[in-house]
Parts: structure tokens; C-alpha cells; sequence
């Protein structure tokens, strides 16, 4: 395994983060023990969670929390990633239970997840999604007091645009605080949109990177067919694609062919060689699917391999866009 910096600051993480929202929903608790001993023993120390994730809210948590609380090390071992932002009670009846954030409910829901994973810190508090009502101040006044009681070590977002990036970064730098050292954000060969902002904040402000669903929920693992009612179905209807005659993934079936690699590890390391991508985030439903995930983290595909995929799966809403950054992607 391959490991790097987490944005701009010191901390190491794999470049393959165990993604853990199968855990209690698709995944059974001895499976997910499985997998979280089979991912440390692979190298993967960076292991992504949310309050909201499980067939339960919470129920991810307490699955992981379980595990921690084995021992071994366990919890040393890993750099541990969860979130806030979404309702935890099934409604949104009650008026600080909404979606979004605040001082008064990140307070509450941090306790609720420090108690769910059995631990005494989170190592990469996250937002989950962009809350447009929250002043900076309050932004940063509610995760300083977390990062100076020690509950939380680091900041990061999810689904930010990058002019919240910037916005809530140089408020931090005002503050004398490192300030957000992730953004996640969807990325990955069927969905480059990223590139146009997100990515080129994020780089700028030092904020790193890690795409979630850089599989495109199965679509870019060599698949020949979808089965109803499984997350590649429902993924593939949310980008209206199939996988029966798809030119594009005949394409890329090819040229893994070519190049001798298996399509989901090309799928990763391609998102992997954008400079800002710190780690990528894979989806474990199964033992299995951890199996060869190293590669993804090993492979460096060359100039002429990215120049192809590039052209494969270009940006496309309605025109065919240049590659590269907003504007000149879509400008002159």
C-alpha cells in the first residue's frame, strides 16, 4: 500500500480509504469485521464512516465501535473519518433535527458518535453536505472549541462547491487555524465536473481530495450486466446509463485489455493521478471486494492511457467541453 499526506496537513493516510456504508445495511457485523481486519492487513489505514450510514442511523458506527473495542491496536491502527450533517431521527419534526449544521447539534452528535465508535476522538470530523444558513463564525467557532478540547483533530467537508471551499478557508486562515484538510466530492471517470472548480480550490487552498464512488457504484468495474435492485441499478439511473451495448465501457474494457489491468484498478488509479486527489474512497460490500485493491494504489498509468480515458469519458452536459478548469472548459 501507498500512503500520503491528508491536504496540507502532516497527516498520513493510505491512498485507498475503506469506504463503510454497506456495514449493517448490505453488509452483516461478522463480514464487516472481516473486512476491517483484511483492509489493515492490506495497509489501508484510513477508514471513512457517517452517522447517517447503516440500515439504522448509526448503525455503522456501532458495528465499527464493536470492532474497535476488540483491541489489538485497533484503534491506533486507524485514522478514523465520520460525519455530521444529516437528521438522525427518522423525521425532521423537530426544529435543530434538520439537515444541516449547528453549534447546538454538532455538540450533540459528535458525543452520539464518540459513544457509537467506542473512542475518545474523531480523527477527520467531516460535513456532509453544504449548509448555506451557517454563518463562518459559527462554522468555525463550533469546530474550534471541538479541535481545542481534542474530540475532533481535523476538519473536512463533503459536496462543497469550491467557492464554499475558498470562502470557509481563507475565514480560517483569519482565524490562525489550518482550516478544512479534505473536501469528498463524487469523482470519478463517468462524473468529471469536479475538475471544473472543485478541484482547482481545493488544490489551491491546499484541501485534499478524496472522490467517493470512483467506481461509479460498480459501473466501472468490468460488470456485463446490472441486477435489479442492486446499487449498480440505481446508480446506473441516476447517470442514465446501461451497461448492454455501452460504447464507452467497450471502450474502456479495451483499453484495460490492452494495458493489462482490470477495469475497477484503473478506475481507482485514474482518479488516484489528479495531484489533488489525497485518497479514494472504495465501497466495501464483501471480503472479496477488497481483493486486489492494491493494485489501484501501485498503478501509474502513463500520459498516452490518461489522454485515452480522457477522451473516453469526457464532460459532456448537452456539449462537448474542453478538458481541463472553468472557464476556459467551457469558455474561451
Amino acid at each position: 500500500m501507498k500512503y500520503t499526506r491528508l491536504g496540507r496537513s502532516n497527516l498520513t493516510v493510505s491512498r485507498i480509504c475503506l469506504g463503510t456504508m454497506h456495514f449493517g445495511q448490505c453488509t452483516t457485523e461478522k463480514e464487516a469485521f472481516d473486512i476491517m481486519n483484511r483492509a489493515l492487513d492490506l495497509g489501508i489505514n484510513f477508514f471513512d464512516t457517517a452517522n447517517i450510514y447503516g440500515g439504522n442511523p448509526g448503525q455503522t458506527e456501532e458495528i465499527m465501535g464493536k470492532w474497535f473495542k476488540q483491541g489489538g491496536g485497533r484503534r491506533d491502527k486507524v485514522v478514523l473519518a465520520t460525519k455530521v450533517y444529516c437528521c438522525m431521527v427518522g423525521d425532521q419534526s423537530m426544529p435543530n433535527e434538520t439537515n444541516g449544521i449547528s453549534a447546538h447539534k454538532v455538540r450533540r452528535h459528535l458525543g452520539d458518535s464518540l459513544r457509537r465508535l467506542q473512542t475518545d476522538h474523531i480523527d477527520l470530523y467531516q460535513v456532509h453536505h453544504i449548509d448555506r444558513r451557517i454563518s463562518g463564525e459559527e462554522f468555525w467557532g463550533t469546530f474550534e472549541r471541538l479541535l481545542d478540547k481534542g474530540d475532533i483533530l481535523y476538519v473536512g467537508t463533503s459536496n462543497f462547491p469550491g467557492w464554499e471551499l475558498a470562502k470557509f478557508q481563507m475565514m480560517a486562515q483569519q482565524r490562525g487555524l489550518l482550516g478544512i484538510v479534505s473536501e469528498q466530492t463524487q469523482y470519478n471517470l463517468l462524473n468529471r465536473v469536479p475538475e471544473l472548480e472543485v478541484i482547482p480550490a481545493a488544490r489551491d487552498f491546499g484541501i485534499g481530495i478524496l472522490p467517493y464512488m470512483p467506481l461509479a457504484g460498480g459501473l466501472l468495474t468490468g460488470k456485463k450486466q446490472i441486477v435489479a435492485g442492486s446499487r449498480t441499478s440505481s446508480v446506473g439511473k441516476e447517470y442514465n446509463m446501461s451497461l448492454s451495448g455501452n460504447q464507452q465501457f467497450e471502450e474502456f474494457a479495451k483499453l484495460c485489455r490492452e494495458i493489462g489491468e482490470k477495469e475497477h484498478v484503473v478506475a481507482i488509479a485514474w482518479t488516484l493521478a489528479n495531484p489533488a486527489v489525497s485518497s479514494a474512497i472504495v465501497g466495501i460490500r464483501t471480503p472479496s471486494h477488497l481483493d486486489g485493491i492494491e493494485r489501484a494504489a501501485e498503478v501509474a498509468l502513463d500520459q498516452e492511457v490518461m489522454r485515452r480515458l480522457g477522451d473516453i469519458f469526457s464532460i459532456n452536459y448537452g456539449r462537448r467541453l474542453q478538458p481541463g478548469e472553468a472557464p476556459e472548459a467551457y469558455s474561451w
